[in-house]
């Protein structure tokens, strides 16, 4: 009797629950989800990362950069929406390492409200060219900036471009491309914008590192990166010049990277929004 007694009461308790349920569907509107979808958009700060190589990351991935958040997400090569975990950047399966976007979006999470979701959208493609990104070249079986526009598109469905963050150079860091560079990089950033749709958006630029046994074209990058960057009030430039590569003299390691990563969450963060 007793173990009769124990059932019945749990048995109206998930009666009059489902009951609770059944009328809080029924009572809301499209408008009510709608907002609810307007809501979630627009708590989600979206950023595009491009460039080559250093910003598609081949840093060694260890335990604490697979260590997920809720409140930070990502795509994958089948462009779902998921919890972003290191690598983040899949368009070159057998280079793939540690990128900056996962230290970036936690040090964000440490200064910006509670209610905020950062969804991190990879674009990158190593050995990339400014002018390859220009002109929409196909390189490593990625259409360059046919591929960044898609995946923009894909970030503004499901929140608010709130920045890019670029890193390439080394590609043209040579005699025959360094001086046309700004010039590039200023028609590449208006054309970013001009696909996302806002003319001041930010855009966040990590220099090349000084660690290259092809230093002084890669200093002529960076330059070239300020004396722009000094053109436009909405572009902030990242030092690196401290940080090490991981001994192949091209590439930043995974210190490197979550330094890297740190530095433009601090840039962005000094901007009013």
């Amino acid at each position: 009797m007793k173990f009769i007694a124990f059932l019945a009461i749990p048995i109206s308790l998930i009666s009059c629950t489902q009951s609770k349920k059944t009328h809080l569907a029924q009572s809301l509107s499209i408008e009510d989800v709608i907002m609810n979808t307007a809501e979630k958009q627009k708590n989600t700060w979206v950023f595009i990362m491009a460039g080559q190589s250093n910003m598609a990351g081949r840093g060694l991935i260890e335990p604490q950069d697979t260590i997920p958040s809720q409140r930070i997400l990502s795509i994958n090569k089948n462009r779902q929406i998921v919890i972003a975990k290191e690598p983040l950047h899949f368009y070159e399966p057998s280079r793939t390492g540690l990128d900056c976007g996962l230290a970036f979006g936690k040090s964000l999470l440490k200064d910006i409200p509670d209610s905020i979701t950062i969804l991190l959208i990879p674009t990158a493609v190593g050995g990339s060219s400014i002018s390859q990104w220009l002109g929409d070249s196909t390189y490593r079986n990625v259409q360059l900036f046919s591929n960044f526009i898609e995946k923009v598109n894909i970030g503004k469905k499901n929140g608010v471009v709130k920045g890019i963050l670029w890193h390439q150079g080394e590609s043209d860091a040579n005699e025959n491309n360094v001086s046309l560079y700004k010039v590039r990089l200023q028609k590449l950033i208006e054309k970013f914008r001009e696909v996302v749709g806002i003319n001041n958006l930010p855009v966040l630029i990590g220099e090349l590192g000084s660690y290259s046994e092809n230093n002084n074209y890669w200093s002529l990058i960076n330059k070239q990166i300020e004396s722009f960057a000094s053109t436009d009030n909405n572009v902030y430039v990242i030092k690196t010049n401290d940080l090490k590569d991981q001994g192949d003299k091209v590439h930043f390691n995974s210190i490197g990277q979550r330094l890297l990563g740190q530095r433009f969450a601090k840039a962005f963060l000094g901007i009013k929004h």
